[in-house]
């Protein structure tokens, strides 16, 4: 595909960010975006190889071989280097619903799985595919596909996350008459609140939304479906589908953890963004302030970025899993995820501003304490992983100042309200169970997909799991 000695000819180049000092002093995308030219040289670099694990879209030994999506991605790059960018995008919306999200906010599953990237750096599809989505979703070229005939099936989405914009816009697409529910002010679900506007600009969400109405798609927002409410919608639809996530968090349990100045991370991550979208909306004032971040993982960067933002004074991110290696190790080859240590731009603006990188391994929380009430410190201590699991190393305890203590600990499952409410069946994680590669829950006309079925994961993988789930909704109401 594309050049035939691309990727001998030509270096990986990644897209720049705009500088520190400039960046955190707003809220805009910080990506600097390539240009077409640049983008033409990148897509030469994509490989004939034969067998492409680029899109591969499957899991082994609980790692990702590509994309869940499945995109077409060595044609997509060749229409690219060919420079028929409108063929691209019809061929890259084949598969994919919102391409602005995953150009975004998506680690590049199909980057780990590239054949090049098995002995050179892989091909920069992520950004081949952010400059499809600027030419056209930033360019108000995404014409609503207009649905004339409709199959008279009614279908309600509980949701407006990525798997319930996915599976609500394929339903649609399938002519079946979709409502989605939202408990929040806005949708999107974390693609709104949980990710921040400097990684993905809530824009481009609310833009997706209005061409989903144009479309046909009715969204009910600011509505809790509990006590009854489920049951309701359920007798007035012919299916409904569930995509609430995996929204309940990890608690941080330890003395002093109920003190004021404990914020988990999606608490903190709403209301930084309600500051942003809401008028008169007060946003946590960090200035001058101490910041200790419980968490290393994407959504710890993202506190992290975000307290920079607010002019923290200081930032530190602890980790209590070890740090990951340099190069990929002997039990995680390619084609697999590579699980290797990246500096994200949280931790870049850290360095840049504090002289270190935030992030502190196997250090793990023993203590919170306060005065009258309030956050003054974090008492920690190192840990020394075994075959059972960390173990404290005695000696190594410290105090740290700390005036806010964000826990970004990750998720544990789907809150329990909706599962409890229609007596649906668990998995041994606590997910809403469905047969494996399916979708349907254990009562009929109840489906499930995204992070409520499959558990905590990313938001391609959610939106496949929409697709799918719309996929199998559809079909059985045809019968």
């Amino acid at each position: 595909m594309a050049k035939p000695t691309g990727f001998l000819e030509y270096e990986r180049v990644d897209a720049s960010y705009r500088p520190v000092s400039e960046r955190i002093k707003d809220y805009d995308e910080f990506v600097v975006p390539q240009t077409e030219e640049a983008m033409h040289v990148q897509a030469a670099r994509c490989m004939d190889c034969g067998v492409s694990f680029c899109h591969g879209g499957f899991v082994v030994n609980g790692l990702s071989i590509g994309c869940p999506l499945s995109n077409l991605i060595p044609e997509i790059n060749d229409l690219v280097y060919r420079g028929k960018y409108d063929e691209a995008w019809k061929r890259l919306s084949k598969t994919h619903p919102f391409p602005e999200f995953t150009s975004r906010v998506c680690p590049a599953l199909c980057e780990g799985s590239c054949t090049l990237g098995e002995h050179e750096p892989a091909v920069t599809v992520k950004e081949i595919e952010r400059l499809l989505t600027d030419r056209n979703v930033l360019a108000n070229k995404v014409e609503p596909r207009i649905v004339t005939q409709r199959t008279g099936k009614k279908v309600a989405v509980i949701g407006s996350g990525p798997s319930g914009l996915a599976c609500a816009d394929m339903l649609n697409q399938l002519g079946d008459t979709v409502t989605v529910y939202e408990r929040n002010d806005r949708p999107g679900g974390l693609l709104m609140y949980g990710i921040p506007n400097m990684k993905l600009d809530k824009s481009l969400v609310l833009n997706r939304v209005e061409i989903l109405k144009k479309e046909g798609v009715t969204f009910v927002l600011n509505t809790q479906v509990e006590d009854g409410t489920l049951v309701k919608i359920l007798k007035d639809n012919d299916a409904i589908v569930l995509c609430t996530g995996a929204t309940k968090e990890r608690m941080l349990v330890v003395p002093g953890s109920d003190l004021e100045g404990v914020l988990t991370a999606m608490t903190y991550l709403t209301r930084s963004t309600k500051s942003l979208l809401d008028e008169g909306s007060v946003p946590i004032d960090l200035e001058g302030k101490h910041i200790i971040v419980v968490g290393g993982g994407d959504t710890g960067t993202d506190c992290v970025g975000t307290s920079i933002r607010k002019g923290a004074a200081s930032v530190t991110q602890l980790e209590i899993m070890p740090e990951l290696p340099e190069n990929r190790a002997a039990n995680n080859p390619w084609p697999l995820w590579p699980r290797i240590r990246k500096t994200d731009y949280g931790q870049k603006e850290a360095i840049e501003l504090f002289g270190k990188d935030p992030r502190e391994y196997e250090v793990t929380v023993k203590e919170i304490v306060g005065e009258a009430g309030k956050v003054t410190g974090v008492k920690t201590i190192k840990v020394e992983w075994t075959a059972k699991g960390p173990k404290e190393i005695p000696g190594t305890e410290e105090l740290r100042r700390a005036d806010l203590v964000i826990t970004a600990m990750g998720f544990t499952g789907p809150e329990d309200t909706l599962i409890s409410e229609l007596s649906l069946k668990k998995d041994p994680r606590g997910n809403i169970l469905t047969k494996e590669n399916r979708y349907k829950s254990s009562l009929s006309g109840v489906f499930a997909a995204g992070d409520t079925r499959r558990g905590p994961s990313l938001v391609v993988w959610a939106l496949m799991e929409g697709r799918k789930a719309a996929a199998e909704v559809h079909a059985e109401l045809q019968r």
